[in-house]
């Protein structure tokens, strides 16, 4: 019988079966020693980029319909991915904590990400690490980035980069302990038709400036003015950081304010277990994280973290050697 997996009444929740799950496994595992398991060398990126190919066709169908069309909420939840608790250790406890050498979860997590488009990595954040640790870091409680405790603000993933990704994806390997930390999104179609007149047309207005979030070692400096909203009037691309972009004039504030507030009162909550992949389409949705107590005992919260971008080719000038890492 070949893999299948199941979706819920509003497709924005797939569920491999078991024979799926051994399959992505399967590939995973093909990948464990290609180019000694350097997760970032060009050349396992290369075959992971080929192995996609012989992803479930199934779950590949249900990638390419999500980025096609994300739907109304703009995140997609896998679940049944293989990762085995017993196999990855304790949970990381240090700031820039990433994933190098390549592990059965890295390594699904990659092959779905170039399911989506090209993976990449900007060199001041993380040192240009494919694939990221999202762990809490002692002292780091209320940093609002990957590393903090405290709820963590609504925001467009890299909002002040012009090239920042298409969609991030977050894999649990590990859960809190307590069950309680939760991943929040928030779409601008969510909540685009209750917006009044007025404010819609000032997030349309180039009156905002975003500044680098703190896990990227860049000076404190703002982006040029750009808009919150912009491209179709009816189906908006949305670019905004709660708690690093600043609004230009009072009339951008008021606006800003109310996107909040519909963004509060309409975000959806998804408490991740072991094995889950929350997909969030960068371009119309923010995501943040409810707040959890870490203990910090080696058994946290424990996601890893990849980006992808549908267009390389746009970035090149930022990247060298034509690779997957942008410089700048």
């Amino acid at each position: 019988m070949p893999p299948v997996l199941t979706a819920d009444s509003h497709d924005s929740v797939v569920t491999l079966d078991p024979s799926a799950s051994m399959a992505v496994e399967s590939l995973a595992a093909d990948l464990l020693s290609c180019a000694d398991g350097r997760i970032d060398d060009p050349a396992w990126i290369r075959q992971a980029g080929r192995h996609r190919h012989e992803l479930p066709a199934p779950l590949r169908r249900s990638l390419a319909d999500f980025a096609r069309d994300p739907g109304p909420a703009g995140a997609l939840l896998v679940r049944g991915l293989p990762v085995d608790d017993e196999l990855i250790g304790p949970t990381p406890m240090v700031s820039g904590s990433v994933q190098r050498e390549a592990t059965i979860p890295a390594a699904a997590l990659m092959l779905l990400t170039h399911a989506l488009g090209e993976p990449i990595s900007f060199r001041p954040e993380k040192s240009g690490a494919m694939v990221h640790d999202v762990v809490p870091v002692p002292g780091s409680e209320e940093f609002q980035g990957n590393e903090g405790s405290a709820l963590l603000t609504f925001h467009t993933e890299n909002a002040f980069h012009p090239h920042r990704p298409d969609y991030v994806l977050l894999l649990c390997v590990r859960a809190d302990h307590d069950r309680v930390a939760g991943l929040r999104t928030a779409s601008i179609r969510q909540v685009h038709h209750l917006l009044g007149d007025a404010h819609r047309e000032a997030l349309f207005q180039p009156e905002f400036s975003t500044a680098p979030p703190p896990s990227f070692a860049l000076p404190t400096a703002h982006s040029r003015p750009h808009p919150v909203l912009s491209g179709a009037r009816e189906d908006p691309d949305l670019l905004v950081d709660f708690a690093a972009t600043e609004p230009l004039t009072d009339r951008a504030a008021r606006a800003m304010r109310e996107l909040q507030h519909l963004f509060a009162a309409h975000a959806l909550t998804h408490r991740l277990l072991p094995g889950d992949l929350a997909i969030v389409d960068n371009r119309v949705t923010t995501h943040g994280r409810t707040g959890f107590t870490p203990r910090y005992d080696g058994r946290d919260r424990w996601l890893h973290r990849t980006f992808a971008t549908q267009n390389l080719r746009r970035s090149r000038v930022h990247r060298a050697g034509d690779g997957h890492v942008l410089t700048d």
